[in-house]
């Protein structure tokens, strides 16, 4: 028999305070969907985080669009609080109606030569959106800060590896909100055999998932819709590989250590 302690020694700390601190919730039924809308018209429309949303068109205080129906919604429960700090969804293909458009099709222009989607496999395909963390739990705004300096003055070398050196160290020590969230679309996708992710993000959300290795190939040029967003593309397969072999750490983190990874060898699912 496996000694529990051996195994927790065996876990990187990044995974063993995700498990400590975090919990990733399906919102499967009326009551968990509520609460999605609800932290949604929070951040959206009462924190204002994104611009664009009205709070007087949700006079129920639930912010809701025509694409929730077709998705998968996720949860992410502060183990010490009791209460949900954020949620994602998952827009999934509309299986009766296959032809119906993503949501990034209507208003982001895409450019074929980076990424074709009438290619795409549309029935293993879905797009991430709604990506939302409640005010005090989001280190984005910490990020765009400390981003905003750096354009201010030029890194020498030996700064730019402080810099990285201190990622790292945070890294280990606290996973970051946008590396769990991205966990809970690992499951859902998984459950769903879904291949290939798409969604329109803020250039630096995608460069924030880049320093786990769970960065996006741009799929065309930005544009300014609820800001400044750009589409992006990526394969599941390729982007988990990545991690396993540069970033092992956080994908033990997304793949609850390869439970939710439908891509590994057949020694690989022996880590």
């Amino acid at each position: 028999m496996i000694d529990k302690t051996e195994l927790d020694d065996s876990m990187s700390e990044l995974y063993q305070n995700f498990q400590k601190y975090f919990e990733i919730v399906v919102a499967d039924t009326a009551e968990l969907l509520e609460c999605v809308y609800r932290i949604r018209y929070q951040v959206l429309c009462v924190e204002k985080r994104i611009p664009g949303f009205d709070p007087s068109l949700y006079p129920d205080q639930l912010e809701k669009d025509s694409y929730d129906s077709r998705s998968s919604h996720v949860l992410l429960r502060f183990r010490p609080s009791g209460g949900f700090i954020g949620t994602v969804r998952l827009v999934l293909c509309d299986l009766l109606h296959p032809e119906k458009l993503f949501p990034v099709e209507s208003y982001a222009p895409l450019d074929p030569a980076l990424f074709d989607i009438k290619k795409l496999p549309r029935q293993q395909a879905a797009e991430i959106s709604r990506f939302v963390v409640i005010s005090q739990f989001d280190r984005r705004k910490v990020d765009r800060r400390g981003e905003d300096r750096r354009k201010q003055a030029v890194e020498t070398d030996s700064d730019k590896r402080n810099t990285q050196e201190r990622r790292s160290g945070d890294r280990r020590a606290t996973p970051p909100i946008a590396l769990i969230l991205m966990a809970g679309v690992m499951r859902v996708s998984a459950k769903y055999n879904i291949r290939d992710w798409i969604s329109s993000m803020e250039p630096a959300l995608n460069r924030l998932l880049s320093f786990y290795g769970l960065n996006f190939n741009p799929a065309g040029p930005p544009v300014n819709y609820h800001g400044i967003r750009q589409a992006y593309y990526v394969r599941v397969e390729d982007v988990l590989k990545r991690m396993y072999e540069e970033h092992r750490d956080a994908w033990e983190v997304v793949t609850d250590c390869g439970k939710y990874n439908p891509f590994l060898s057949v020694n690989e699912k022996k880590y």
